[in-house]
């Protein structure tokens, strides 16, 4: 008789409201095209946010109502992209690298427990562009991976009584020079100021980028995505306003790099994020 595999599943675990668009709108696209299991799990409600290009100001609805909107938001390009309905960790917004590892790393756990995900996407140890929430979530998610696969720790939250899952494959989002070069096209210099230091994107070298997927045939949908959150649109009026060329440099390729795999390894690039995993 067939062996019988268990449904491919992916998760990607990012901290705001729009990561999932704009970071991995294509690769999501595919992969939900193609009846992989996506689901979104994101750290903030993105209450600290600007609106419509605002901080602040008489046409800012303010902390509560944004968070409201921009989820409401998240919850609309997960449709567009074939993502489940998402999963909000309601941490605060700018201030994740502050929350309590032992309250959130569990909780990351037990959806990973509940979700059962083969494969595991999230920032890279530099954040994109050294923001500390991306950061601090990459590095809750590493820890929620070890955590969810030992059956002697137990984690909290919802899921608190579902059965260890070791995930196979996580990947850092990894992005190399042309698409950075869109990106630094639509939004100029993309930088974090960090204790009075300014953190700029810097693209992966070439050689670093373990893993390939070509999302031609979804950037247009990561673009619906993209303008589903419509409260940040007036930060993304330049991508209005590139060429289509530019959009498919943005998402219709989208490089990773694999930070750990227990179904493959070596430096031959991979073309998909489950390459040791289908039957």
């Amino acid at each position: 008789m067939p062996v019988e595999h268990p449904p491919l599943k992916l998760m990607a675990v990012l901290a705001h409201p729009d990561d999932e668009s704009l970071g991995l709108g294509g690769a999501l696209a595919r992969y939900a095209a193609e009846g992989v299991e996506v689901t979104i799990v994101t750290a903030t409600r993105g209450d600290r946010g600007r609106f419509r290009g605002e901080p602040h100001g008489p046409l800012h609805p303010g902390p509560e109502k944004l968070a409201q909107i921009r989820e409401a938001e998240l919850r609309a390009a997960a449709r567009v992209l074939g993502a489940r309905e998402p999963i909000m960790l309601g941490l605060p917004d700018g201030r994740v690298d502050q929350a309590h590892p032992g309250e959130v790393v569990p909780r990351i756990a037990g959806h990973i427990r509940a979700v059962r995900p083969q494969v595991v996407l999230t920032f890279g140890q530099d954040g994109a562009y050294g923001h500390p929430d991306h950061i601090a979530i990459s590095q809750f998610t590493g820890a929620a991976i070890v955590m969810a696969a030992d059956p002697h720790v137990g984690v909290s939250g919802e899921h608190a009584g579902a059965e260890p899952h070791a995930v196979s494959k996580l990947y850092y989002i990894a992005w190399a020079a042309p698409a950075w070069d869109a990106y630094q096209s639509a939004f100029k210099k993309l930088v974090s100021v960090v204790d009075g230091v300014e953190r700029q994107a810097q693209p992966w070298p070439e050689w670093a980028i373990t893993t390939w997927i070509d999302t031609r045939a979804h950037w247009e949908t990561a673009w619906k995505a993209v303008s589903c959150h419509e409260s940040q649109i007036a930060s993304y009026q330049r991508l209005r306003e590139l060429s289509p060329e530019q959009h498919e440099k943005l998402w219709g390729h989208q490089s990773f790099y694999r930070v750990l795999s227990t179904v493959n390894g070596g430096r031959a690039r991979e073309t998909d994020l489950f390459e040791g995993l289908r039957s």
